[in-house]
Order: C-alpha cells, then sequence, then structure tokens
C-alpha cells in the first residue's frame, strides 16, 4: 500500500466524536484533527490570516481571526462562505498531505473531519468509522454545552447529515452511547478488524 489505511473518523454534533478519537490515539493511531488544524491556521500567526483579512477586511488581529466578527461576515451568505472556503480547504489539504507523508510508515492513520459526508471527504478515505448515540442522550450533551440554546441546536442539525443516513453509509459504528470502556473496546475491535483486512489484502 502507498500510504497507511485512512479510517475517516465523523459523527454529528454531541456523539463523543472527540473522546473516540482521542481513544484512537491513545492506542498509538496517529490522528489527523481537521477541526484542530483550522484553529492553528486561523490563530495567532497562522498562515491564512493575510488571505483571509484580504477577503474580509477587519476580521482578524493579533489573536488570530476574530470568529464571531467573520461568522457574521459568512453567516447566511453562500458566496462569502463560498470564498472563505477557497481559502480554508487548500491549506487543510495540504496539512492532510504532510499528516500523511509524516506517518507514511503507519498501517492505520484517522482522519477526523466533522463534515465528512457534507463535504465530499468520504471519497478520500479507506473506510468510515461514525459515531453514534440516542438523539436524547445527544440532545443532553449539545444542550449542557456553554451558551447553546435548543434553536442553535436546531440549525447546526439542519445542515449536517441525518445521524441515521451517516450509520446507513458507515463501515463501522462506534456506540457513545456505553460506558466508555465499552466504546474504547468497540475502537479495539475496529482496529483488529482493519489490520485482519489488510493482512488478507
Amino acid at each position: 500500500m502507498s500510504h497507511p489505511f485512512i479510517l475517516g473518523l465523523t459523527g454529528s454534533i454531541g456523539m463523543g466524536k472527540s473522546t473516540v478519537a482521542l481513544m484512537f490515539a491513545e492506542l498509538g493511531v496517529p490522528v489527523f484533527d481537521a477541526d484542530a488544524a483550522v484553529h492553528r491556521l486561523q490563530g495567532p500567526g497562522g498562515r491564512l490570516l493575510p488571505a483571509i483579512e484580504a477577503a474580509f477586511p477587519g476580521t482578524t488581529g493579533p489573536d488570530g481571526v476574530n470568529r464571531p466578527a467573520l461568522g457574521v461576515r459568512v453567516f447566511g451568505d453562500k458566496d462569502a462562505l463560498a470564498r472563505l472556503e477557497s481559502i480554508v480547504h487548500p491549506a487543510v489539504e495540504t496539512l492532510r498531505k504532510e499528516f500523511l507523508l509524516e506517518h507514511a510508515g503507519q498501517d492505520i492513520v484517522v482522519f477526523d473531519i466533522p463534515l465528512l459526508f457534507e463535504k465530499g471527504g468520504w471519497e478520500r478515505v479507506d473506510a468510515i468509522a461514525v459515531v453514534s448515540a440516542s438523539s436524547e442522550i445527544q440532545r443532553r450533551r449539545v444542550l449542557a454545552r456553554p451558551g447553546m440554546t435548543p434553536e442553535k441546536f436546531a440549525e447546526i442539525l439542519e445542515i449536517q447529515t441525518p445521524d441515521a443516513e451517516k450509520r446507513a453509509r458507515a463501515d463501522y459504528v462506534i456506540d457513545t452511547g456505553q460506558s466508555l470502556e465499552e466504546t474504547r473496546a468497540d475502537v479495539v475491535r475496529l482496529l483488529e478488524d482493519v489490520r485482519k483486512r489488510l493482512a488478507s489484502a
């Protein structure tokens, strides 16, 4: 194989994806966190600040991108959002390629991508793991977050691929509605299964 087996990890808001990503990392599997990459690119001294400032004047400063200010500029404006994505996505892709090169000797790597289905990232992975829990657990977790409201939660769900569709399209479903030990056991079994597939390929 010319590159490690790429497992795409995704899940709707509040489903526990970050917790599962950490479990993979603790088991020695390198994890590329797309959200963290964007935060680095847009943070203090981030390489995207000049381009974002040129496209959206007044939205950056010494602390990086002023996310609320930038959000106001692109929210509900498809052209502005497309302009921002045309700046951000190629830079994230570059970081992803660097990550693959850095971990070329590994058998498996994880791409942690929240909008894997929504943005077409599913086409660039070898298998997909969806993190899921019941809608009641999801709602409870999300509404416990600071500043979250039922209205905001509804808006986020509106733009995300429904959980049932994600599960139907997944190669693996990881249940986070159970204990952490049980979820970790599911992650271990998933890795064993992938390694069996690699051994027989």
